[in-house]
């Protein structure tokens, strides 16, 4: 069990906080939710950095926040992972830099950014999340890839850039296209490729709908370093829905014991392997936290236990 940590993605979404049945009365700021989430799990994955560039100053409060064995798992920014990116998620001067570009369109692709731009964004990205790094905390760098990133020779070399580019991180690379798994040739083929770039796998859990880019539990080893098991949840009925106003909406699911002892198995036999982390991802209310304490209690973690002892200091 000291190779296996569970925890979840985010400690401050929307939903949770509404529903008050994870924090208790007193927990309200930031720094006290974080404290008492890091009583609790012994690692967590940070969203934000996907919506916006990390701040520096926000990984040393983190730092601060956290025990000395508390770890951080945090999301590659959109534009990296192919996905479409509007103006307002840029920073200000990279914005107005683009604005010929956003006077035509709503948003913008990586490769519709100039050479000289990416670099100020990835060193900025770089310099964001530093702070973790130093104080050893951060496992990896989390790149869920947007669903029209396939196996294609120009998407491939862009895989090679993000590894070029952040060469000091671990990172950790989740496909959404089926084309890279669905077979015993394609899964070893793209684990094969993982391992030659030197990228942790990222064993995904979601609804089978039979339609779209579902992505089948792919359990394999790329690196020694670590294996990530994202459970995204498996609603069928809101997994392709249109127009969802929050995330929570889409990973609105609740595992059963049966379900969790079955995945339980599974993550026990990776884990001689390589050290893993398991990421509950569907974060409607309480669901994600309830879920992660069962599968600990099931795997007999430790970590059930951090709570003890644990007293809200109310600012």
């Amino acid at each position: 069990m000291d190779k296996i940590r569970i925890g979840t993605a985010s400690w401050t979404d929307p939903s949770l906080i509404k529903s008050g049945l994870f924090y208790p009365k007193g927990v309200n700021s930031s720094e006290e939710r974080l404290r008492f989430y890091a009583a609790n799990f012994p690692m967590v994955e940070v969203d934000s950095s996907y919506y916006a560039l990390p701040s520096s100053r926000n990984a040393e409060l983190w730092v601060e926040r956290t025990p000395d064995d508390f770890n951080f798992n945090i999301k590659s920014f959109r534009l990296f992972t192919g996905h479409q990116t509007p103006a307002k998620a840029l920073p200000k001067d990279i914005a107005e830099a683009l604005a010929p570009h956003f006077e035509q369109k709503k948003n913008i692709y990586y490769k519709d950014v100039p050479d000289e731009l990416r670099d100020e964004l990835w060193r900025g990205y770089e310099l964001g999340i530093r702070p973790l790094r130093d104080a050893g905390k951060l496992t990896a760098v989390h790149f869920q890839f947007a669903p029209w990133v396939t196996p294609s020779p120009d998407w491939k070399r862009h895989l090679e850039e993000c590894v070029g580019r952040l060469g000091d991180y671990q990172l950790a690379f989740e496909f959404r296209n089926k084309g890279w798994y669905g077979s015993k040739d394609k899964d070893e083929e793209t684990l094969a490729m993982e391992r030659d770039l030197g990228v942790a796998h990222v064993v995904v859990d979601e609804p089978q709908t039979g339609k779209g880019h579902n992505i089948p539990q792919v359990w394999g080893v790329a690196s020694p370093a670590l294996v990530i098991v994202r459970l995204h949840g498996r609603n069928h009925e809101t997994w392709d829905a249109k127009g969802a106003k929050a995330a929570s909406e889409r990973f609105n699911y609740d595992y059963t014991d049966d379900e969790l002892k079955d995945l339980g198995k599974k993550i026990r036999k990776i884990a001689v392997e390589a050290p893993t982390q398991v990421v509950f991802n569907n974060n409607y209310e309480d669901q994600g936290q309830r879920n992660a304490k069962s599968l600990m209690k099931i795997l007999g973690s430790k970590a059930e236990q951090r709570d003890e002892g644990y007293e809200p200091t109310l600012l």
